[in-house]
């Protein structure tokens, strides 16, 4: 069982800038690769994830393909850039019924200060099992020439 007594916000130190953060951590996610605006995550299927039919929940696959697609944006941004979703969509293909699951992630081109991203989700045997978009939003007056 989880403490929840201590209520945020709370101040979040990473160690390194493509990181993950506590609850990314929380679901054993794992990052394969994060480099030139893609990423590779991995989760896998803990009991604890299941929803009330006992397949994966969607929310823990949507936020395995939210956490893929921040992973890939941050490989292109400057360190310590601030940026958030603003809108994302999830396709639900089949059941996540066990095993490891892999997200594949990528960043569009820019338009100012958003940007477009997709990712897949894939069970074990290499099906699809979600289709992910997102757009994020780079916050005022971050550094970097190439943000607005």
């Amino acid at each position: 069982m989880i403490d929840c007594q201590n209520t945020g916000p709370h101040q979040v130190e990473l160690s390194q800038w493509v990181e993950l953060a506590p609850f990314e951590s929380l679901l054993n996610m794992q990052i394969e690769k994060a480099a030139d605006g893609c990423a590779v995550l991995t989760m896998p299927f803990c009991y604890q994830y299941s929803q009330g039919a006992g397949v994966l929940h969607g929310g823990a696959l949507t936020a395995l393909a939210d956490t893929a697609v921040a992973m890939a944006i941050k490989t292109v941004l400057p360190e310590g850039t601030r940026f958030g979703t603003i809108k994302l969509e999830t396709r639900f293909l089949r059941p996540g019924i066990k095993g490891i699951f892999r997200c594949e992630a990528e960043v569009g081109a820019p338009s100012e200060r958003d940007y477009p991203t997709w990712a897949t989700v894939y069970n074990e045997a290499g099906e699809a099992v979600i289709e992910f978009e997102a757009v994020f939003r780079v916050a005022r007056k971050q550094p970097g020439p190439a943000l607005v």
